[in-house]
């Protein structure tokens, strides 16, 4: 059987800080606890965590769309809160890994997918922000390229009311397992 890896995505102060500049707030500052408990069974089952983690910079087409957010090495794209504290006390461990990522999906561009595969990683699973924008095209991300999905209602967050839909589309169209 193949290892499993979580993905803690776009969980920076920029959008879980009440401060951040394009903020979940609350609903993201909610789902903290989930995830570190999710983050800690994984390190003790020897499987892998990868913080996949929006990264622009200060010129970045993004920001036509978007107010500016996770520009690299501002305070805006570091962990939130407890997540930097979690991060920082298991950052050596050979099972936690950091990936930037320029696009809404963390595949797009970046190593995450040859880093899973050679760590044996068959599954995938989401948590973060938002639902029905990173959180979503990961999933396809992960789909597209033969992973198995699952995702963590309980453990994502995002902006509008749409969270329980796009868990319903992840499910329906990528065939990702939700759990509470």
């Amino acid at each position: 059987m193949g290892k499993e890896a979580l993905l803690i995505i776009d969980m920076s102060n920029d959008f879980i800080h009440d401060k951040g500049n394009l903020t979940v707030g609350l609903k993201g500052q909610e789902i903290v606890p989930h995830i570190l408990s999710i983050a800690s069974s994984f390190i003790a089952e020897g499987n892998e965590v990868i913080i996949c983690m929006d990264a622009h910079h200060e010129q970045d087409s993004h920001f036509d769309l978007w107010p500016v957010h996770n520009v690299i090495g501002s305070w805006g794209q570091e962990l939130y809160g407890e997540l930097q504290d979690w991060y920082e006390e298991h950052q050596d461990h050979s099972c936690v890994e950091y990936v930037p990522k320029p696009e809404y999906d963390a595949f797009y561009n970046t190593n995450l997918e040859e880093l899973l595969r050679s760590k044996g990683v068959e599954t995938v699973h989401l948590t973060g922000v938002c639902t029905d924008i990173c959180d979503f095209l990961t999933a396809y991300g992960a789909y597209a390229r033969g992973f198995k999905t699952v995702a963590h209602k309980r453990a994502m967050a995002t902006f509008t009311d749409h969270h329980d839909v796009f868990l319903e589309q992840m499910k329906t169209i990528f065939h990702t397992e939700i759990r509470d």
